[in-house]
């Protein structure tokens, strides 16, 4: 059984998003195999899903990545402690960095100045907002896009604003707030363990 079916026979409510799902994971792998990064945002509950995503793809999910030989080679009796990795940064991780432009620049701002300076052509924007309105991740959007990368969608209701700004929009069911960051995480979960079948084989 594949992540995707694992997920859609846990998660029966999701079933109807598997081309979605499968769209994105090619955009990371494009992304990805083209030296590429990932870079994450989101608020409240949906920032620490954004850290959650980076911890999930900096390491070992559920492999544990070791080094070929030859990066074996090169870093010696470290290689031993170190695993391999697919580069994510979370925008919501940067304390000072973020609390000095809330407070000198603009609060609005504070996702989409990270992926200014971080972002290049061919990364990719997981943008997180259960509503798919919220302001600060729309202007990360609309930078990121402007930057030439591409933009995966992760969000509730209708999509909100968001749903006509990415590539790829994962529009999860669920009424309230809760409810669509309980199913983000499942559908998360699956990307990040598809792209570790992918880029790590053989374990």
């Amino acid at each position: 059984m594949n992540d995707l079916e694992h997920l859609t026979e846990r998660y029966p409510a999701l079933a109807g998003m598997k081309e979605e799902i499968a769209g994105a994971f090619r955009i990371l792998k494009e992304s990805y195999e083209n030296g590429g990064k990932l870079l994450v945002c989101g608020n409240g509950g949906s920032a620490s899903d954004s850290d959650h995503i980076v911890g999930e793809l900096m390491k070992g999910f559920y492999k544990k990545r070791p080094l070929s030989e030859e990066e074996k080679e090169k870093y010696g009796e470290l290689a031993g402690h170190l695993q391999g990795a697919l580069p994510a940064i979370s925008l919501t991780g940067h304390p000072a960095l973020s609390t000095a432009f809330l407070n000198d620049v603009d609060p609005e701002m504070v996702f989409a100045q990270q992926v200014y300076g971080y972002g290049r052509e061919g990364d990719v924007l997981i943008a997180i907002t259960t509503s798919g309105n919220s302001v600060n991740v729309l202007h990360a959007v609309k930078v990121a896009k402007a930057k030439g990368m591409k933009v995966i969608g992760l969000t509730g209701h209708d999509g909100g604003a968001l749903k006509g700004l990415c590539e790829v929009c994962l529009i999860v069911p669920g009424g309230t707030t809760a409810d669509i960051q309980e199913y983000h995480l499942p559908v998360y979960h699956t990307l990040c363990a598809m792209l570790e079948e992918h880029f790590f084989p053989g374990e």
